[in-house]
């Protein structure tokens, strides 16, 4: 009778102090997932916090969305690289304008003649000849082929401002979408965190009812793996979101280690913008159509310079010319009045009029190419409205989602109270109450999904529309 009553009053105690753990444990959830009032979209985030490491609490170094943008922009390696590519076509326009302008040689050279130069018994040269010769030449008509090619390089300095815009985006995109990954893995590791806590709470009953012989030992060990499993999962979570830190700090040119907090949360942010919108902002702004249209126009120039071989070339020249026996060029008794020097002026036209058809398949070559380039460009454009139209429907998918996963999250903690308090009443078996614990934690990974594919299809969206939104605001 004494051991019966020793039983009862441990067991009565083990029930008190995991019932404690337990309502503890619920605290924080009984206040976010209460169905007293329905939980807004807006405050979705909230049912799942993050899970917030000592080490980056206290980091020297706090990041927003925004300030990682802006840091990325500054010293990602790609845009340096793009940068550097923006100023090298501007230094070819610098050196395709310089061709308009007329063009200088300079020669001078030494000659040594195994016999000097003579006319009968009479020299006429010097043996060791020392020269010089100056040439001055001005295009006047080139075909077309200099103003063309001078466009061209325009062109390709206004495409390859493009190509930094278009890095820029695409860097401002993979920055957002590592940072919301890295938000969703932090809730991932909070909502595993929670899921422990729980199996540990629900382990500690059954083992109190284990030790007083009301449940077998079957159930112990069941929770004994529900909990290793939970365990694990927790630990590929925190890998996880490491590998993620040192992603973001690869995008930023941090070093792998640097301990940065990365301050942020999943939020619903409402879009507005209809189809129709999008699709006439991206042809506006969108840096890969607007490289395609310069792509055009260059083939176009192309077919400028292949036609210039048509058209006979005009150059105007001036030549001075100096010769004499000693490297100053100053005298030569071999010309008339010892002069050393003379000079000419003149118009010269050259003229390839026949090579086989070569300069006529040159052209055709050239007008197809724009036919070609024109068709890709068509091909970009429709590329474009397509994932324009596939973000917008990823995007309301996601919003879709938010909502029923909010209900779901309230729906699996009220099922896991529930199951809980009828297993600790007696009146329920410990499979109900891991099956409650298992709908919870997935209905808590469908919400963080849905937050972080709602937000990533919204940077997306963005780029593509050739939109930069550092900050992913929609106002």
């Amino acid at each position: 009778m004494k051991r019966n009553i020793f039983l009862l009053f441990t067991l009565i105690f083990l029930l008190a102090a995991a019932t404690a753990s337990f309502a503890q444990q619920l605290q924080g959830e009984g206040q976010l997932g209460e169905a007293k009032a329905p939980v807004s979209m807006e405050q979705a985030t909230e049912q799942v916090p993050q899970a917030v490491s000592k080490e980056e609490e206290t980091a020297d170094l706090t990041l927003t969305l925004e300030e990682c943008v802006n840091m990325g922009l500054k010293q990602n390696p790609t845009i340096i690289a793009a940068r550097k590519q923006l100023m090298a076509s501007e230094s070819s326009v610098e050196s395709q304008r310089g061709q308009f302008g007329a063009g200088m040689k300079l020669k001078y050279g030494y000659t040594h003649s195994g016999d000097q130069p003579r006319s009968g018994a009479m020299p006429t040269d010097y043996q060791d000849k020392w020269g010089l010769g100056i040439n001055v030449s001005q295009p006047i008509f080139m075909g077309f082929e200099l103003l063309s090619k001078f466009q061209k390089t325009k062109l390709q300095r206004e495409q390859s401002d493009a190509s930094l815009y278009n890095a820029e985006l695409i860097l401002i995109r993979n920055i957002q979408e590592a940072f919301l990954t890295l938000l969703q893995g932090r809730m991932e590791v909070k909502s595993n965190q929670d899921s422990v806590a729980r199996l540990k709470s629900q382990l500690d009953v059954i083992q109190a009812f284990y030790q007083v012989g009301l449940r077998p030992r079957v159930d112990v060990l069941q929770a004994e793996v529900e909990l290793a499993t939970a365990e694990q999962d927790l630990l590929k979570a925190s890998n996880s979101v490491a590998s993620r830190v040192a992603r973001l700090n690869t995008l930023l040119n941090l070093p792998l280690e640097k301990k940065v907090n990365y301050s942020g949360e999943l939020t619903y942010l409402p879009f507005s913008m209809t189809l129709d919108q999008c699709i006439i902002k991206a042809d506006k702004d969108r840096p890969d159509l607007r490289i395609a249209m310069k792509a055009i126009k260059i083939s176009e120039e192309d077919v400028t310079i292949s036609e210039s071989s048509f058209y006979p070339k005009l150059t105007a020249d001036f030549n001075y010319n100096s010769a004499g026996g000693d490297p100053s060029v100053s005298k030569n008794r071999y010309n008339y009045k010892n002069r050393s020097d003379s000079w000419d002026v003149g118009a010269n036209v050259n003229w390839d009029f026949f090579n086989w058809g070569a300069t006529y398949y040159d052209v055709q070559r050239a007008s197809d190419n724009v036919d070609k380039i024109k068709a890709e460009y068509d091909n970009t454009r429709l590329e474009a409205s397509y994932e324009i139209k596939d973000q917008l429907l990823s995007l309301k998918a996601s919003a879709d989602r938010i909502g029923v996963g909010r209900k779901s999250v309230e729906a699996g903690r009220e099922g896991y109270r529930m199951a809980m308090a009828r297993y600790q009443a007696q009146v329920s078996t410990n499979n109900e109450v891991l099956n409650a614990q298992s709908r919870l934690s997935a209905s808590e990974a469908q919400l963080i999904e849905a937050l972080a594919d709602y937000q990533v299809a919204l940077a997306r969206l963005f780029v593509a529309m050739g939109t930069k939104n550092p900050s992913l605001t929609t106002n």
